[in-house]
């Protein structure tokens, strides 16, 4: 059997934020238990090619500075780009997919956007999601590029745990075959 092939999906504004650092943590706890990783950084790639990267992956882990309470434009924009194959849609690249979640923030009070990423993406695209997120706020980080020891160990765990999520859903068909209700 193939590694398992996870992509990083960050939906900051700019390049190499601590978002970027949060989720290159979790893509170095899936290379640690064997998966294969990229990284692409909304603000460098486009969504485009990013959806298209999807096709490509067993599992995604999707990262994002909290703004308002809740994730970037920049990944909304992403996900109601991707199609889920209903309504006449061609594609559905995410179908059959596993997910992490990890958002950013300034401060613990908005944790609770975690919730709603997770269901529209179990709920609208019917992927399997890791649960709990992943949620850092500054605490979280020795410096901009740099999680601190027990960030990098949480981040990590929640690598391979999606890795082993992805290797779950890549041997079950029923579970592949499961697709968005409307």
């Amino acid at each position: 059997m193939t590694a398992v092939r996870v992509l990083g999906v960050v939906a900051g504004p700019e390049p190499g934020g601590r978002t970027a650092t949060a989720v290159a943590g979790v893509l170095a706890g899936a290379q640690e238990v064997g998966a294969t990783t990229s990284l692409r950084e909304l603000s460098q790639f486009g969504a485009e090619a990013v959806i298209v990267a999807f096709g490509e992956a067993d599992a995604v882990v999707f990262g994002s500075p909290v703004y308002r309470a809740t994730y970037s434009a920049l990944l909304k924009d992403l996900l109601e780009r991707t199609e889920r194959g209903k309504w006449g849609e061609a594609t559905a690249p995410l179908q059959g997919r596993v997910a992490a979640t990890v958002l950013t923030g300034a401060s613990g009070h908005h944790y609770l956007a975690l919730g709603h990423l997770r269901d529209v993406l179990a709920g609208f695209f019917a992927v399997q999601v890791l649960s709990p997120g992943l949620y850092l706020d500054h605490g979280g980080y020795a410096d901009r590029t740099t999680l601190t020891d027990q960030s990098a160990e949480l981040a990590a765990a929640h690598g391979a745990a999606l890795t082993d999520l992805a290797a779950a859903v890549r041997s079950s068909a029923a579970l592949q075959a499961i697709t968005p209700q409307i």
